[in-house]
């Protein structure tokens, strides 16, 4: 074989091999000693991990698919609504550094909880509001702010985010993780992602890390 047509193979093989890890899941990190991790769903999960990223005390988030009864699913088959899972992510972070009750403000400010089943342009039920609670505590925040967030009025409609247990979280395939961060001058990320960004710095100021 002439070198040539050995790079151009090893190139192609390569190329392969990169493709093949883009579209496998991401692993999922292992929570360090007196770190937290909390789960939520609010809409395409591009914008919601770019967020959630740029808090104070958040070490990752983790883009994935939870709240339904299909085991490992795809981002094609959740797209079906036919898995019950919606578009969620998992952040682990130090709650000596930021509080669960904070990632609530935030989550509640960057997207809109009061349309079922949508946000914005994405119809369907892998784009409903929900909140996985893992403990009493957890569960009695979450019901908590959604009472806080409908007695403020800052939305015209009632709050329908979902507030259930915590079960799986599958992590979803290696393309989407920081999406927003390579892609940052895609239509979608410029018009849809990055004004849900910018919602929850609004809402989380002074709390936001300081290279962000």
């Amino acid at each position: 074989m002439k070198i040539s047509q050995f790079i151009t193979l090893s190139l192609s093989l390569l190329t392969g091999y990169a493709m093949a890890q883009d579209m496998a899941p991401a692993k999922l990190p292992t929570p360090k000693p007196g770190e937290a991790v909390a789960t939520f769903a609010g809409g395409c999960f591009w914008a919601q991990e770019e967020a959630f990223d740029q808090l104070k005390g958040v070490r990752e988030v983790v883009s994935g698919y939870s709240g339904g009864h299909t085991k490992n699913p795809t981002y094609r088959e959740v797209g079906t609504d036919e898995t019950g899972h919606a578009e969620a992510v998992q952040v682990y972070y130090d709650p000596k550094v930021i509080s669960y009750n904070d990632l609530l403000v935030g989550f509640f400010a960057a997207h809109d909880p009061t349309t079922p089943n949508r946000q914005g342009p994405d119809v369907g039920r892998d784009y409903r509001s929900m909140v996985f609670y893992r403990t009493p505590a957890e569960k009695a925040a979450i019901e908590q702010a959604i009472k806080t967030v409908n007695a403020s009025k800052h939305y015209a409609g009632p709050v329908v985010t979902e507030v259930v247990p915590f079960s799986v979280f599958y992590p979803a395939e290696g393309y989407h993780q920081n999406y927003c961060k390579l892609h940052p001058n895609q239509d979608y990320i410029q018009h849809v992602s990055l004004p849900k960004v910018a919602k929850m710095r609004k809402a989380m100021a002074g709390k936001l890390k300081p290279d962000v």
